[in-house]
């Protein structure tokens, strides 16, 4: 059962290609904003899977956030995600989502994820390429 409340935290070493200059969002050899944004999905997205019946999933719809520092390759960035809203049909979740560096804060946002059927979604998702390739 999904609550208010429930939280998860993701841990991942700064590599070369989780750079700004690597993915293209800027210039600078440093952890880029959309590796950051990235991880802070992944911990909401783990935050609940595992209350899930099968078949089910999620995928993100929104996500705000800032990155307020810079983290250098080879430091440890956290990514963590807390419930703090769930829609009244159930089928949306929104999460505080923040990012830390072994100094300290470097982004904070909020994030939501709409529950999802997996079957039903790939369906919608291969015919819309069906109707482009024809």
């Amino acid at each position: 059962m999904i609550t208010i409340g429930m939280k998860h935290e993701i841990e991942k070493v700064v590599t070369a290609d989780m750079t700004a200059k690597a993915v293209g969002s800027g210039g600078l050899e440093v952890f880029g904003t959309p590796f950051m944004m990235g991880m802070m999905e992944c911990a909401a997205m783990w935050c609940i899977q595992p209350e899930l019946p099968e078949g089910k999933g999620t995928v993100g719809v929104d996500i705000q956030s800032s990155h307020l520092a810079p983290t250098p390759v080879g430091m440890k960035v956290r990514a963590t995600a807390e419930v703090t809203a769930i829609s009244e049909n159930g089928k949306m979740v929104t999460f505080k989502v923040a990012a830390y560096d072994e100094e300290g804060l470097i982004g904070e946002g909020t994030h939501t994820r709409a529950i999802i059927s997996n079957e039903r979604f790939f369906k919608k998702c291969n015919e819309k390429l069906a109707r482009v390739q024809k």
